[in-house]
C-alpha cells in the first residue's frame, strides 16, 4: 500500500545540508499497526512527516497504491493528503475556541461535506472515543487525555486508509495514554496506523511492526504479525468545500476570539475614518480653494495685490517707496512682502502662533484687547474670531513675551531664538475663510528678520589661497577687528611655511535678491588652549574649521534693504493702469492673482489631480500600516491556518475563509463609523470639526471608501494566505509553533 525505495530528507540551512534521514526502504500495508521509535533527532517524526505528504522528500521514490510521487507538486500533496492520509499530532493542533463537535466536524466541512449529512457521523465518532457528554464542551476546557482523543476523532471521521500519529501519548499520563492507544489499536483493523514513540513499552503489545531508527537510518524492522490478507484500500471521499461553509467558517473566526475580533475591528475602523478624514479634508480645502485660490508661492492673493522688484534687480530705498505712494491708486506698501506669504512663528512655553509680520504702519481699525504699541518691542495680533487662542487662552497672550523663532526653511522653525516681543493689543475681525494670525511690527523687527531669512536663504563661499571653499561656517565676534577675520590653526596647513596671518581672505555670499562680498585679511588664528580668549566663547570643539569675523562686517552681509515688496491699490478695478504707472517708475509689477493656479476648470482639475494622488498614497501608505498590524494580530491564528492546510485546506480554501473573515469585520466597522458620522450629524456627539468634514463627504464618497476597505481586506488576505503556502505544510507549521 505505502512503499518506500532508499528514500532520503535534507534540510538546508544557511549553506548546510542536514540529513533528515537517508535511504530508508520500507513497505507498509493496510491493517498494520507500526510502531516507530528511536531517540530524539533519530529522524522518525521527519519519516512520519514525508509519509503524511507534510513535507517533501529529495532522493528516492515514495509509492502510493503503486503510483510515484516524487513528481508530485504542493497541490498534487494536498490532494494526496486528502485521500490518503489523516493526522494526529502531539500537540493535539485542535482549535480551542471551537467545541468538541465544531473540531470533527472542521475536517468534514474542509472536504465538501454538507453540515446535516455529517451530524450523525460525527456524534458516532465522539461516542466512539467516549466524549459524547463533552460534545459541546470548548476543547480548551479538556484535559491532555481528551484533547487528544478529540484529534483521534477528527482523524477518524475523515475515514482515511492511513492514520499517522506523533508521539500522541507524550502529553499525557499512563492511564490516558492506554486509552489512546487502546482506540488507535481498533481503528487499525482497516486501516494502516503508524505511531511515532518513545515508550516502545507503551504500544509493544498492539503494534504488528516495530521499526527503530538511529541517525537518520532503519536499523530495524521487525514484523511482529504479518498481514495475509491485506483489506482492501479504500480512498477518502471528497469535495471542494462549499460556499456556504466557507461563510459558515469565516462567520465563526470572526467572532470566536474577542480579543482579536476587536484588534482588528479597532484596525479597520482607524483606516477607513483616517482615509474619509483626508478626503473630507481636501474636499473642504478645495471648495476653500475655489473661493480664494490657491498658488504654492502665495498666501495671499488680494484682487488688490501687485508684487513689485527693481528692473535693475537692485534693492528699494526710501526716495523709490515715496514716489510710489505718490501714485493716486495705492493704498499701501508692504515693504517686506516675504512675510506676507512666508510668515513667522511665535512661541512661548507651550503655546505657538504663526502668522504674517506686517508693518504697524499698514494697521486699520480698532483693538479689541489691550492698547497700541509703545516700543520697538511691542507687537499687535490680529486673528480670527474663531482662533482656539483667542477663544480659549486669551490671558496667555495679552501682555506675554514670546521668542520670535529662527527660520529653518518654509513653513519649518527652529528653537533657536531671533528676538523677543510683547503682544500688547489684540484685534479680532470675522472672516470664515482665513483662520491665520497677523502681527503687526515695528520697521526694526521686520529688519532683523529680514537679515535671519537673507541668512537662511543665502549661500557662502569662501575664497582662500586662491581656492573656493562652501564648507566652511562664519560666525560674529566682537573679539574680532573690522576688515579681519580669525580662522582655526589648522588652516595654516593650506599654505607655503604655514604663514596664514595677513593672508587675504574673501567671502561671497548670494541668494535670489542680491550678491555680495565681503574682503578680509587674516588676522590671527586660534587652537583649543587660546579660543575663549581670542573668541571669546566656550565650546571650541563644536567651533572647529569655522570662521570668525566682525559683528558688523557679519550684519552688512545680511541686513539688506527689500528687494521685493508688495503694493496694495485702493481699487481694484484700474489696478492696470497702476501697472503702467509702476512700469513707468522702473519696476517690474505683476498682479499676484496671475500666479493662481485654480482660475477656471484646468486650476480645478490640477487640485483634483493632486488629491487623488495624495488620496492613492495615503491609502497604499495605510495598506502596509494596516498589513504589519493585522500580520502581527493575525499571528495568532497561524497555527489555525496551518492546521487547516494540514486538514485537507487548499490556498483557495484558507485565502476565501480569510477574506470572509477580514470581509466581516471590515464591513462592522465601517457601519459602526456610518453610525458614529450620522449622530455627530444629529448633534447627539458633540463634535463640530467632524460634523464640517462630513458635509463635505456625499453618499458616493462613502459607497467609494467602504469598496477601497472591501479591496484592502481582500489584498490582505492574499498576502497573508500566500504566507502560509510559502513552504511545506509541516515547515511552515514548525515556523509558527
Amino acid at each position: 500500500m505505502l512503499k518506500l525505495e532508499n528514500v532520503s530528507k535534507f534540510y538546508y540551512n544557511k549553506g548546510i545540508i542536514a540529513s533528515g534521514f537517508t535511504k530508508v526502504n520500507l513497505e507498509l500495508k493496510i491493517g498494520e499497526f507500526v510502531a516507530i521509535t528511536g531517540e530524539s533527532g533519530s529522524g522518525k517524526s521527519t519519516l512520519l512527516n514525508v509519509i503524511s505528504g507534510l513535507d517533501s522528500y529529495e532522493e528516492g521514490e515514495m509509492y502510493i497504491n503503486g503510483q510515484e510521487t516524487s513528481h508530485y507538486s504542493e497541490k498534487e500533496f494536498e490532494d494526496y493528503r486528502r485521500k490518503y492520509i489523516a493526522n494526529i499530532f502531539q500537540s493535539f493542533n485542535l482549535v480551542n475556541s471551537y467545541t468538541v463537535y465544531q473540531n470533527v466536524e472542521l475536517v468534514l466541512l474542509l472536504n465538501g461535506y454538507k453540515k446535516y449529512e455529517v451530524k450523525q457521523k460525527i456524534l458516532d465518532i465522539i461516542d466512539k472515543v467516549g466524549l459524547t457528554k463533552f460534545k459541546n464542551t470548548k476543547v480548551s476546557k479538556l484535559s491532555g487525555g481528551q484533547k487528544q482523543r478529540v484529534a483521534i476523532a477528527r482523524a477518524m471521521v475523515k475515514d482515511t486508509p492511513i492514520i499517522v500519529a506523533d508521539e500522541p501519548t507524550g502529553n499525557l499520563d499512563s492511564e490516558s495514554a492506554n486509552e489512546v492507544i487502546e482506540i488507535l489499536k481498533k481503528v487499525a483493523k482497516d486501516k494502516l496506523v503508524v505511531v511515532v514513540t518513545h515508550n516502545i513499552e507503551q504500544i509493544e503489545e498492539y503494534a504488528t511492526r516495530i521499526i527503530k531508527m538511529h541517525d537518520g537510518r532503519i536499523i530495524q524492522n521487525t514484523e511482529i504479525k504479518e498481514i495475509k490478507n491485506e483489506p482492501q484500500i479504500v480512498k477518502s471521499q471528497y469535495n471542494n468545500i462549499s460556499i456556504f461553509n466557507k461563510y459558515r467558517l469565516g462567520f465563526r473566526n470572526t467572532f470566536n476570539i474577542a480579543t482579536k475580533f476587536l484588534l482588528l475591528f479597532a484596525v479597520f475602523f482607524f483606516l477607513s475614518s483616517a482615509i474619509l478624514a483626508e478626503y473630507a479634508s481636501f474636499q473642504m480645502s478645495e471648495e476653500k480653494q475655489d473661493i480664494s485660490g490657491y498658488s504654492i508661492g502665495f498666501n495671499d492673493l488680494s484682487e488688490k495685490r501687485i508684487l513689485i522688484n527693481k528692473k535693475n534687480r537692485d534693492y528699494f530705498t526710501a526716495e523709490d517707496y515715496d514716489k510710489i505712494k505718490e501714485l493716486s491708486n495705492v493704498d499701501y506698501i508692504v515693504e517686506d512682502d516675504f512675510f506676507i506669504d512666508g510668515g513667522a512663528n511665535i512661541s512661548r512655553n507651550d503655546l505657538s502662533m504663526y502668522g504674517n509680520m506686517l508693518d504697524i504702519n499698514n494697521f486699520k481699525g480698532d483693538i479689541n484687547y489691550g492698547r497700541m504699541p509703545e516700543n520697538e518691542d511691542e507687537i499687535i495680533l490680529r486673528v480670527n474670531s474663531d482662533h482656539f487662542y483667542i477663544k480659549e487662552r486669551l490671558d496667555e497672550v495679552l501682555n506675554k513675551t514670546f521668542s520670535i523663532l529662527k527660520s529653518q526653511g518654509r513653513n519649518a522653525w527652529g528653537s533657536e531664538k531671533v528676538r523677543d516681543v510683547t503682544v500688547v493689543g489684540i484685534q479680532i475681525y470675522e472672516y470664515e475663510i482665513d483662520y491665520g494670525c497677523k502681527f503687526y511690527v515695528s520697521k526694526s523687527i521686520l529688519n532683523t528678520l529680514r537679515s535671519d531669512m537673507n541668512k537662511n536663504y543665502s549661500k557662502m563661499k569662501i575664497f582662500l589661497n586662491n581656492k573656493f571653499y562652501e564648507q566652511y561656517r562664519v560666525e560674529p565676534s566682537d573679539k574680532v577687528k573690522s576688515g579681519k577675520a580669525i580662522v582655526d590653526d589648522e588652516f595654516k596647513y593650506q599654505f607655503k611655511n604655514y604663514k596664514i596671518k595677513g593672508q587675504p581672505l574673501n567671502i561671497y555670499l548670494s541668494n535670489i535678491y542680491y550678491e555680495d562680498e565681503l574682503k578680509l585679511s587674516i588676522s590671527n588664528t586660534y587652537t583649543k588652549s587660546n579660543f575663549k580668549k581670542v573668541i571669546g566663547l566656550d565650546k571650541y570643539d563644536t567651533n572647529r574649521n569655522t570662521i570668525f569675523i566682525n559683528t558688523n562686517d557679519y550684519n552688512t552681509l545680511y541686513n539688506k534693504s527689500s528687494y521685493q515688496s508688495s503694493v496694495y491699490v485702493k481699487d481694484e478695478e484700474t489696478i492696470d493702469d497702476t501697472l503702467m504707472q509702476l512700469e513707468k517708475l522702473g519696476l517690474n509689477p505683476k498682479k499676484v492673482t496671475d500666479f493662481k493656479v485654480n482660475n477656471g476648470e484646468a486650476g480645478k482639475r490640477i487640485i483634483k489631480i493632486i488629491k487623488v494622488i495624495v488620496t492613492i498614497v495615503l491609502i497604499i501608505v495605510l495598506f502596509f500600516i494596516s498589513y504589519l498590524i493585522i500580520k502581527i494580530i493575525l499571528k495568532s491564528r497561524n497555527i489555525y491556518y496551518t492546521t487547516l492546510r494540514m486538514l485537507g485546506a487548499t490556498y483557495k480554501n484558507i485565502r476565501r475563509i480569510l477574506d470572509i473573515e477580514l470581509f466581516i469585520n471590515s464591513t462592522l466597522s465601517y457601519l459602526v463609523l456610518l453610525l458614529f458620522i450620522y449622530l455627530v450629524k444629529i448633534n447627539l456627539i458633540n463634535l463640530e470639526y467632524i460634523s464640517k468634514l462630513s458635509d463635505f463627504l456625499d453618499v458616493r464618497e462613502y459607497v467609494l471608501m467602504y469598496v477601497i476597505l472591501v479591496v484592502i481586506s481582500r489584498l490582505i488576505s492574499i498576502k497573508f494566505a500566500k504566507k502560509l503556502f510559502k513552504n511545506t505544510a509541516i515547515n511552515t507549521y514548525n515556523e509558527e509553533v
